[in-house]
């Protein structure tokens, strides 16, 4: 079975009581690859510990986005300049966002993400980037947000039609919203290029305490044969160090 290759997203675990270098250098030496949503300002020192930039943020914001049209050119002017950056830095992911109903319906919303990110979709390619709409949680942690299904994620994917638009197919928030995560991974995974873990209730560790099944989880994705990154973005309690390692045991264990 493939191996999966692990990494973390920066905000859950800075500022937890580890230096930025620091947390750096032991979550490569933990066996962690890759680092997602850290501040530009530290890739360099990323890079320098041996880590890959795996995902950042193309664009602001997730209340304000790409399903708006008045926010149609800011964002594309954005993610024309990440895209630049990202192939600078071996970047190949750069997360988008649907933006807040605030009253747009689904199919409106839809359209005006689909005509912004086929656009950029040849751009995006030629850097050998892929943009990746994330989908989030509206019922507890982002209150109106469009994209909190897979179907709609996934026909947002098929309407634009090119292999650099696909999805970050968060395993907490599509938890809260929709459950059903092994079949959905085994459906679905040719859109999805960026995964996220966390347990649920709570964006707790992703372990026997938490309602996700992650074992199982692990070798679904596993079995696709999927070739990026499995970042953890999850809120640790204690040292964050300790827990990274134990995500990162717990995960390495369910496919050896």
């Amino acid at each position: 079975m493939n191996s999966l290759r692990q990494g973390f997203s920066w905000w859950c675990y800075a500022d937890c009581g580890v230096a930025d270098e620091e947390l750096l250098s032991k979550a490569r030496g933990i066996g962690l690859e890759s680092v997602d949503l850290i501040d530009k300002l530290l890739w360099p020192l990323a890079q320098k510990h041996g880590l890959k930039i795996a995902a950042v943020e193309g664009h602001r914001s997730i209340e304000q986005g790409l399903n708006r049209r008045e926010n149609e050119l800011r964002i594309e002017m954005e993610l024309r300049t990440r895209i630049e950056e990202a192939e600078k830095f071996n970047i190949p992911v750069l997360i988008c966002f649907s933006g807040n109903r605030d009253g747009i319906d689904d199919e409106s919303g839809l359209a005006a993400c689909a005509e912004t990110l086929g656009r950029l979709a040849p751009v995006a390619a030629n850097a050998g980037v892929t943009l990746a709409v994330e989908l989030l949680n509206s019922k507890v942690d982002h209150l109106d947000y469009q994209c909190d299904h897979t179907e709609w994620g996934v026909r947002l994917c098929e309407q634009v039609s090119a292999p650099s638009v696909k999805l970050l197919y968060d395993i907490y928030h599509m938890q809260v919203m929709e459950g059903d995560v092994i079949r959905t991974v085994e459906k679905h995974h040719p859109h999805f290029a960026h995964y996220h873990t966390a347990g649920n209730p709570g964006r707790g560790q992703p372990d026997e305490t938490q309602e996700l099944n992650y074992p199982a989880i692990y070798r679904a994705i596993a079995a696709t044969g999927y070739q990026g990154y499995v970042s953890h973005e999850f809120l640790p309690e204690g040292d964050p160090i300790a827990a990274l390692k134990s995500a990162y045991d717990d995960c390495l264990h369910s496919i050896t």
